[in-house]
């Protein structure tokens, strides 16, 4: 039987998940607060120039693949690939790290001091992207998880945390295992807090590529609206949702009745929209000052489309964003497209990206933190002026904006969950049987690694939502 469905968040994941359950027959409809879709992944203009905010690249493709092909075998018609039109293009790198005096492409190039160490691990880790993409796309229980997750276990042993793994490594240089534990700021959070799987994540990226859209990481938002309109989903804009009850959804503008309700919002924006009062979280993963602009020139030909400034002190890093204090130094990432790359752009546009505390605070161009790191990154960058002085125009998201999302602080992955209940494990569920007409996806509930997890979660949580259905 049809069924009326109410998704609260036009994100990713709501975005996603719409677009399934309407391909599967179903009545949907999307209230979403803000002015656009894809939540986090925005797009924005500044002085003509397009820029994207959110996530900067594309991993695990064969996230994005699943997705399509799942649209694809619930209808007839035109591919699910035609109609979101997306294309993937690989970049040569998946990024060059500036580290202690030292710089080094993923994958280490031939005649870096870490180029041996780093074939080892990559001839060891690099071939698991498929066995990834299982665990992030199926159930537990699913047949398929057990032999990827026989593969995984297999590298790591007893030593199931990031950083436990790593330092079992004594073979590879510290400076390197740093540069392999920084990536667990995918999920927000230090090594000591995340699966071993985020160390195989770096390897992964290497072997099988990071990949940006033609046009901006947006185009995957963009390419999710199309196939959720094409399949009939009803999109509300500008709505922001004050209630939420079984079969009622209330919006500043209208109440929308149905039979179930899935959430794409934070946790602990859903339990005060159903009238719950939550205690603030005592952990929370980091924040961000994202500072977007437009150059006044070309950078220096060597500088690659995605660096990455390490912290010396990583540790120092990481305590810092768990007391909630800016750190001396952070880890920052640089986005950076000449004119006519990817984006459809006649100027150089760059994204300077800033971890910073969840302290929900504003931030400007000219804070201290913003100028010394920024001035930091550009000398390490062989820059004559900071990139900020660089830029004629420019927009700037700080943890308050992020807090607008919902999540305390603005942390950008809410509350962490102890390593041993990532993913699929995390609490709150997919769905419980207190309140069976209540669904949740996105970051929330399938929290860290960006677009893969959040749409692998929409493939696990729409999969068990179908079966329940069919099963009346």
């Amino acid at each position: 039987m049809t069924q009326r469905i109410t998704v609260v968040g036009g994100g990713l994941g709501g975005l996603a998940t719409a677009a399934i359950m309407a391909r599967a027959g179903h009545t949907v409809t999307i209230l979403e607060g803000n002015d656009w879709v894809g939540g986090k992944s925005r797009r924005i203009e500044i002085a003509g120039q397009r820029i994207d905010t959110g996530p900067s690249l594309v991993t695990f493709p064969g996230v994005w693949q699943e997705v399509l092909n799942r649209w694809d075998e619930l209808g007839d018609g035109p591919s699910a690939a035609d109609i979101a039109g997306v294309t993937l293009e690989r970049l040569p790198e998946v990024g060059r790290y500036y580290f202690r005096g030292q710089q080094a492409n993923l994958p280490v190039e031939e005649g870096h001091e870490w180029h041996e160490a780093w074939q080892r691990f990559e001839r060891e880790h690099g071939g698991l992207g498929p066995a990834i993409t299982t665990l992030l796309t199926h159930d537990p229980w699913d047949p398929a998880i057990l032999s990827a997750g026989k593969e995984l276990l297999s590298r790591y042993g007893v030593r199931l945390t990031t950083e436990g793994y790593l330092n079992g490594l004594r073979w590879m240089p510290q400076d390197l295992r740093d540069v392999i534990a920084i990536h667990t700021l995918n999920a927000g959070v230090s090594p000591n807090q995340t699966l071993a799987l985020y160390a195989t994540m770096a390897a992964v990226m290497a072997h099988d590529g990071v990949f940006v859209p033609r046009g901006g990481v947006y185009e995957i938002a963009a390419g999710l609206e199309n196939l959720a309109r094409a399949a009939g989903v009803s999109i509300h804009t500008g709505e922001h949702v004050v209630s939420v009850k079984k079969n009622e959804v209330t919006t500043t503008q209208a109440t929308y009745t149905s039979d179930y309700v899935i959430s794409a919002v934070d946790g602990g924006i859903l339990e005060g929209l159903m009238g719950k009062k939550s205690r603030p979280p005592k952990k929370l993963s980091c924040s961000g000052v994202a500072i977007f602009g437009v150059l006044e020139q070309e950078l220096p030909e060597e500088i690659v489309t995605h660096s990455v400034m390490m912290p010396d002190r990583p540790d120092e890093l990481f305590g810092s964003l768990a007391s909630r204090n800016r750190p001396h130094e952070t880890m920052a990432f640089l986005n950076y497209y000449r004119a006519g790359e990817i984006y459809p752009n006649d100027r150089p546009v760059a994204a300077l990206l800033l971890t910073a505390p969840p302290d929900g605070e504003q931030c400007d161009i000219t804070d201290d933190f913003v100028q010394r790191e920024s001035r930091r990154f550009s000398d390490l960058l062989g820059l004559e002026k900071s990139i900020t002085d660089m830029m004629t125009d420019h927009q700037i998201l700080d943890p308050e904006y992020f807090a607008g999302f919902g999540a305390t602080g603005g942390a950008l992955y809410g509350a962490p969950a102890p390593w041993w209940r990532s993913g699929p494990f995390h609490s709150p569920a997919y769905n419980s049987p207190k309140n069976p007409w209540l669904w949740r996806v996105g970051s929330s509930v399938h929290p860290g690694g960006g677009i893969p997890a959040v749409l692998g979660g929409v493939l696990i949580s729409t999969r068990r939502m179908l079966a329940t259905l069919d099963k009346g």
